[in-house]
């Protein structure tokens, strides 16, 4: 039975049934307490998956391995966004002069901050580079650090933690500063806290999780365009 079960370990199955299962468990945990904030069900699924793979002595490579199926669905479910989007074509045409301003100022804060608040703490220049893309999905983010010299596997880290923290903690900001308007929340999320923001979203309505989906997608061409402009003049200005 013992060899059975190592076996079982050690086929792509059961890296399939572990992250369905701890996902399917962390989203009955965070229904049961009505989805707040604190407790997400990725942050829960992450944390079990953790757990039973420190406990079973398996790697994260043979779990990855096994996972791919599940990695690469994460494309189809990113276009597919799309649909809810498509619904709201006519109210998205009356917006879109103040959300392409947003969507400029949120990327360029989020690039200019996450670098200069880097560097004022003494970080490495590649450290800063890397925390540069921080809201953009993780593939863009990687790919960004990697031209210009930064750390890849830090901004995959530091994207999927922005992602976490801006979905925990989402509500709580808009609350506080009164921000009340649906198609304001959902496209800040997206904004800034690309895929897990608008899982977060999604939650909440339909409606904010097809902005929250536009302002993933358009934050992550916006950062590719702007961190290789704006990265040269932030390691002049810090580390000249």
């Amino acid at each position: 039975m013992l060899d059975l079960l190592n076996r079982f370990l050690q086929t792509p199955l059961f890296s399939v049934i572990l992250t369905l299962v701890t996902y399917f468990i962390a989203l009955a945990i965070a229904k049961r307490f009505q989805f707040n904030p604190l407790v997400n069900p990725v942050v829960l699924a992450v944390a079990m998956i953790v757990c039973v793979l420190h406990f079973s002595q398996m790697t994260y490579a043979d779990y990855f391995s096994g996972a791919q199926l599940i990695h690469f669905l994460l494309g189809p479910a990113t276009v597919a966004m799309a649909i809810p989007l498509a619904k709201q074509v006519d109210r998205l045409r009356r917006v879109l002069l103040p959300l392409g301003i947003s969507l400029v100022l949120g990327s360029v804060t989020s690039i200019v901050s996450a670098f200069s608040i880097t560097a004022l703490m003494h970080g490495s220049r590649e450290l800063a580079i890397a925390m540069g893309p921080k809201s953009a999905t993780t593939p863009i983010a990687m790919a960004i650090a990697e031209k210009l010299g930064g750390i890849p596997s830090v901004s995959a880290v530091v994207v999927i933690t922005t992602g976490i923290i801006g979905a925990m903690v989402g509500r709580f900001v808009f609350n506080r500063i009164g921000v009340t308007n649906t198609e304001v929340r959902g496209f800040a999320l997206g904004v800034s806290a690309h895929g897990i923001g608008t899982a977060r979203a999604f939650q909440m309505s339909s409606t904010m999780g097809s902005y929250a989906g536009l302002g993933m997608g358009l934050n992550g061409i916006m950062t590719a365009i702007l961190t290789p402009l704006l990265v040269p003049i932030l390691l002049r200005l810090f580390y000249s």
